[in-house]
């Protein structure tokens, strides 16, 4: 199995896929199995500290035993005027590690059958925001010309922990002599 760079750890190729995703439903989130007999295998388990604001919210679950993001829910009802921007909120405090960060994304179904979208694009939870009053909310927008009821429960983002390495800056005249075209230069 190769790994590809610059993350180091993770598999350009998983044996033992299935494929079959798409076939399987999401409704009932299974527990990922990483026991190391299992032939697919991710990236090292990664425990993550969690506090649920209200203790009947179940945890965060990934839909199958192959996702690579888990789900994050709404945890309570709000109903979402067309074209507004709202704050749903999920319940939850998350510690990311130092050095990572917790990427929400939009997951795959919800602007094709929610008419939402994670408004700004990918969500960014830092390690340092995992305060009392932290909770971790998803940011959407309602594309539609309809509402949109977001009901406590509703998946309607993922969220995957990611390297988020430091940067200095090398500070040159020019990075190379030849040009691509500037932006846009290899598409039509």
């Amino acid at each position: 199995m190769r790994y590809r760079s610059p993350l180091g750890s993770v598999p350009d190729f998983t044996a033992g896929s299935r494929g079959n995703g798409a076939d399987e439903s999401c409704a009932n989130p299974v527990t990922a199995d990483t026991s190391s007999n299992k032939v697919t295998r991710y990236a090292d388990l990664m425990r993550l500290k969690i506090t649920r604001l209200d203790p009947t919210l179940p945890l965060p679950g990934y839909g199958t035993s192959e996702a690579a993001g888990f789900d994050l829910a709404a945890s309570h009802d709000i109903m979402i005027q067309p074209g507004q921007i709202a704050l749903v909120r999920t319940g939850l405090i998350i510690e990311v590690p130092a050095g990572h960060f917790l990427g929400i994304f939009a997951r795959s179904s919800t602007p094709l059958k929610r008419g939402l979208l994670v408004a700004n694009g990918v969500g960014v939870i830092d390690p340092d925001y995992s305060g009392p009053n932290d909770e971790v909310m998803v940011q959407v927008l309602n594309f539609t010309p309809a509402e949109v009821q977001v009901r406590r429960g509703d998946r309607l983002a993922q969220g995957i922990v990611l390297p988020a390495p430091r940067v200095t800056w090398d500070e040159v005249p020019a990075i190379r002599s030849a040009t691509r075209g500037g932006f846009g230069a290899t598409g039509g």
